[in-house]
């Protein structure tokens, strides 16, 4: 693992316990920085933490709920008043079927996590960045958020609004030191897939041209660098990690 220029700096990672948000914590660490793992399993952050070392803290929240986000900041500026990246990879897949079936509670439940989620994050870390004149903002979306895959319309329009959302922070943020950016990969294998229907993970191995899952920490390499100031003059942009899958 090759280290990056993240000496000095502190992230906060949503969904940071487990799957691509640990894998991205284990990088920067590993490049000098520290991080605060935001996630809903408090036990779960805990423990990532210890294991990262003493560099790494966890935070318990919920960001679907902007009142447990305002707390999280809270927080987390207690214990490091600046923070220079933000990660955005709390996300979940919801149910795999067709539109027409698909129950609205479960639909109302991945826009919380995956957009809403993301924006509460984006709102409130995103000022703080704009008052201190620094900041790298990283969104997970996925290719199912440019391609749309079917039996999974919640999933991939939510991930479509991740872009969205990325394109326009990006662009109203493009006046300061803050850079946002956003990440598609295609399926990679953690505990995510735990979510899915085999036929769906099959489906999705299917539409990759190297005929494999991505892997956790590579995805973290793209992000890693995403989050330091080397990254000064791509904002709003979106980076495939697709295995060749991507077609635009």
């Amino acid at each position: 693992m090759n280290q990056l220029d993240f000496q000095g700096r502190h992230a906060v990672i949503t969904g940071g316990a487990t799957g691509l948000g640990y894998a991205i914590a284990e990088r920067l660490v590993h490049s000098g920085g520290s991080v605060t793992l935001w996630d809903l399993d408090e036990a779960g952050a805990q423990q990532a933490a210890m294991k990262l070392g003493p560099r790494a803290a966890a935070v318990a929240v919920d960001v679907a709920d902007y009142a447990s986000v305002l707390q999280a900041v809270k927080r987390t500026t207690a214990q490091s008043p600046r923070i220079d990246a933000l990660v955005n990879s709390a996300g979940i897949t919801g149910p795999n079927t067709k539109l027409c079936d698909y129950p609205p509670e479960a639909w109302r439940q991945v826009y919380d996590v995956n957009v809403h989620g993301t924006f509460h994050c984006c709102r409130e870390i995103g000022a703080l960045m704009r008052q201190q004149g620094y900041g790298r903002i990283v969104n997970i979306a996925s290719v199912a958020g440019k391609d749309g895959n079917p039996n999974a319309s919640a999933y991939s329009s939510s991930k479509a609004a991740v872009i969205g959302l990325t394109k326009s922070l990006g662009k109203e943020l493009a006046d300061v030191d803050v850079r946002v950016n956003c990440v598609t990969p295609a399926a990679v294998k953690t505990a995510i897939f735990d979510q899915m229907t085999p036929e769906h993970i099959q489906f999705m191995l299917s539409k990759i041209p190297m005929n494999r899952f991505g892997r956790p920490e590579e995805v973290a390499a793209l992000v890693g660098w995403l989050c330091t100031e080397e990254c000064s003059f791509s904002t709003g942009a979106v980076f495939d990690l697709s295995g060749g899958r991507a077609t635009y």
